[in-house]
Formats: C-alpha cells, sequence, structure tokens
C-alpha cells in the first residue's frame, strides 16, 4: 500500500491519500481524543503525541499537529503507519452515522427555503470540491433571513488556517453574493 501526502496552505496541517475510499462520502472530523473513541482509526491516530486533530474526507486523511516542537518529519512516519496498519486490520472506519448528516438543518420558511437550497447548492457543486483538495471542507451552518448573513464552517486543514479568511470573504462570500443576490456577507462559526 502507498500513501501519498500533500502539503495544505495551513502549515500545520498535512494530508495523507491512502490511494482507497476513506468515508466513501461525507466527512468526519475529531477535535479530540474523547470524540475519535467512536473510530477506530482516529483512535489511533489520536494516540500518536502530536496530533491534535484529524479529519476524514471521501479519500484522505488531514492530520492537524499541535504548535509545540514536533515537526512534520518525524510525526509523519507514525500517522502513516497508523493509516497502514488500519487498512491492513480491514476495520470500518467508525461505527457511527454520518456526522454532516444533519448539519445545518433548520426550520426555514417562505423564500428562505429556496435561499437556503440555492447557497447548500453552490457549496456542493462549486466550493466544497475546491475546498476538499487543500484537504479541508466547508459546511453549512445557518441562514439569517433577517440580516442575510449566511454562516459557515471551515473543518479539517482550513480550520485555522492562516489563509480561511481570506478564502471565506475573498471567495466563497464573493461568489454567494453573486449567484444569490439576498446573501449580504459570510461568517465563519466555530
Amino acid at each position: 500500500m502507498f500513501i501519498q501526502t500533500e502539503a495544505t496552505p495551513n502549515p500545520q496541517v498535512l494530508k495523507f491519500i491512502p490511494g482507497r475510499d476513506v468515508t466513501g462520502a461525507g466527512t468526519r472530523e475529531y477535535r479530540d481524543a474523547r470524540e475519535a473513541a467512536a473510530s477506530p482509526l482516529a483512535a489511533a491516530l489520536f494516540e500518536i503525541e502530536g496530533v491534535t486533530r484529524v479529519f476524514f474526507g471521501a479519500d484522505f486523511v488531514t492530520i492537524t499537529k499541535g504548535d509545540g516542537d514536533l515537526e512534520w518529519k518525524h510525526l509523519k512516519p507514525h500517522v502513516l503507519a497508523a493509516i497502514m496498519d488500519h487498512y491492513v486490520s480491514g476495520q470500518a472506519l467508525e461505527g457511527g452515522a454520518n456526522q454532516d448528516a444533519a448539519h445545518g438543518e433548520g426550520d426555514y420558511t417562505g423564500d428562505a427555503v429556496q435561499i437556503v437550497a440555492e447557497i447548500k447548492d453552490l457549496l456542493d457543486s462549486r466550493i466544497r470540491p475546491s475546498v476538499a483538495q487543500d484537504g479541508g471542507d466547508i459546511l453549512f451552518d445557518r441562514y439569517e433571513p433577517d440580516t442575510g448573513v449566511v454562516w459557515l464552517q471551515m473543518r479539517g486543514a482550513c480550520s485555522g488556517c492562516p489563509s480561511s479568511t481570506a478564502t471565506l470573504k475573498s471567495g466563497v462570500e464573493n461568489m454567494l453574493k453573486h449567484y444569490v443576490p439576498e446573501v449580504t456577507r459570510v461568517e465563519q462559526t466555530l
């Protein structure tokens, strides 16, 4: 098994591509070892000193390391071994349901229903594929019909990335405002 690695715009995050499906569809994010207990692979990755966040995409894994002294050249072999061991073992990725299934669902009425549908469609068709190339994801959180503000959650390599604010404002906000005139601005939810 050959696992490729790619740098991401976030220097604290490295993208690992095992050449096999990871989630198949959807994404999963684990912010600590407690959350990771639902996934044998995520739990194994959190056992590695320096790992602070694990993100699974359809065909990749991104690992966030802490700000400490540990460099990628020391951390990377341990991560590669954990990923390889997981795939060789044949274990399932996790036992729970897709974390994204109900994300961003809300009670919208009137014109807001159509506006939210347009926002989600743009995110899924034009924005999320680009963000996934950098090892991250962007999810719809909510839309405020009274103000026109869209709240989005950045995940994976995009969470805490120095350039995520620029991506959100220059790229995502401009696109949403262009195609959905009711959108006045985009904000990041934590």
